[in-house]
């Protein structure tokens, strides 16, 4: 069995364990407007609820791996790295590697410069090309722990956590390492904000995942590291599946069998039936065709039987970190500290859509009224990577 023995994470709701559930919990949306990437353009955001001057310096890194990305992984790190490091102490820094997901990396580092160049005609002494590299994260995570195991990102959009956390699961599972680090982490810019603006993907008020009224998604940021191994822990990955679409660039196949593919397949290595599965983590975008083919994939699959939320209302849509986000807020979800199963809430406007399968949708202060057993995880992302995590309380 795999475990995630320790979490670290911090994102728009809260910097740690405490605050993060409490917000989840109570329906607490962490979404503010914000136009400090886009002075002309104001747009509900999920940015940390830490300031960067709380951040962990990255001093100590080369300066292609300094970035307020590595800064983010680096806080998260902070908070399980006595359990990391006694995982080093005890299997050798050989046998620990780093895993995770991102799709920005120092993007915003380039945009400071590509700005200073502009100004001045040279680049800033603090800046390096390597900053905006997707695998700076995971070099900076490295480094930092001074290990020699495998480490790597993970970029295939908002499945690139879950895909970094099957491939940490597959690394153990192959005898390559013992204990990883893995997770994701993603920050804010004006590249991505502007991006998905110009797909007309962004709503321009709090995010309405399945409504009537859906217009699109909530750009946030954040990041959520586990501490995966073979050690028992309250939390197992019990299952992941993994498909692509091959069907659009930035539109899922409308037939869902890319998605269904990925949640049957982890069904089948968690060894449970759907009838099984607790709570469902739904990526529920807030895009037309996201919901409408996530909710005909889970009603097809589920019925109206379990429930489902959407957190991107209240942590926002954090892109590469995403998936790890979301695996965090169901790992709270199943600590014994939630011995009545209390869900993670659907934020929206009830405004549902007819056109959209009936689902079991989670209400604030539902509770399942026993703890939380089995939980699944849906990211479906750009280019048609979709991914599906099944976690299991022990």
């Amino acid at each position: 069995m795999i475990y995630l023995n320790r979490l670290g994470m911090l994102c728009a709701i809260g910097a740690d364990h405490d605050a993060i559930a409490a917000a989840m919990f109570a329906g607490r949306s962490g979404l503010s407007l914000d136009s400090r990437h886009l002075p002309e353009l104001a747009l509900p955001l999920g940015s940390i609820a830490q300031p960067d001057s709380a951040l962990p310096t990255a001093d100590h890194l080369p300066l292609r791996e300094r970035s307020r990305n590595s800064r983010l992984a680096l806080a998260a790190l902070a908070q399980i790295r006595p359990a990391v490091d006694a995982a080093i102490a005890h299997y050798g820094p050989d046998r620990v590697g780093v895993v995770i997901g991102a799709s920005t990396s120092g993007i915003a580092e380039a945009e400071a410069a590509m700005r200073r160049y502009r100004a001045d005609g040279r680049l800033p002494p603090d800046f390096h090309y390597g900053q905006q590299e997707l695998g700076s994260p995971a070099a900076a995570l490295a480094l930092t722990l001074g290990i020699g195991g495998p480490a790597y990102t993970h970029s295939s959009a908002c499945a690139s956590s879950a895909k970094a956390m099957a491939s940490a699961a597959r690394l153990l599972n192959m005898g390559l390492c013992d204990a990883i680090v893995t997770g994701g982490v993603d920050t804010l810019s004006a590249f991505t904000i502007a991006g998905f603006h110009a797909l007309e993907s962004v709503s321009r008020t709090r995010c309405q995942p399945l409504s009537a009224n859906r217009n699109g998604i909530n750009i946030g940021e954040g990041a959520a590291l586990f501490l995966m191994s073979r050690d028992e822990a309250t939390v197992a990955l019990r299952g992941w599946g993994e498909s692509s679409d091959a069907h659009h660039i930035s539109a899922p196949d409308p037939s869902g069998h890319g998605a269904t593919l990925a949640i049957r397949q982890a069904l089948q290595r968690a060894g449970v039936e759907a009838a099984e599965i607790d709570y469902i983590n739904l990526h529920g975008t807030a895009t037309r065709q996201n919901d409408a083919m996530e909710c005909a994939v889970v009603d097809a699959l589920f019925g109206a039987r379990v429930a489902v939320s959407s957190t991107k209302p209240l942590t926002g849509h954090a892109l590469g970190a995403a998936s790890a986000i979301e695996a965090g807020l169901c790992w709270l979800a199943m600590q014994d500290r939630n011995p009545q199963g209390a869900l993670p809430p659907h934020l929206w406007d009830g405004a549902a859509d007819p056109e959209l399968p009936v689902l079991n949708i989670v209400t604030p202060g539902q509770r399942l009224g026993r703890p939380l057993r089995l939980a699944l995880s849906n990211s479906f992302a750009f280019g048609g990577a979709n991914a599906a995590l099944i976690f299991g309380r022990q």
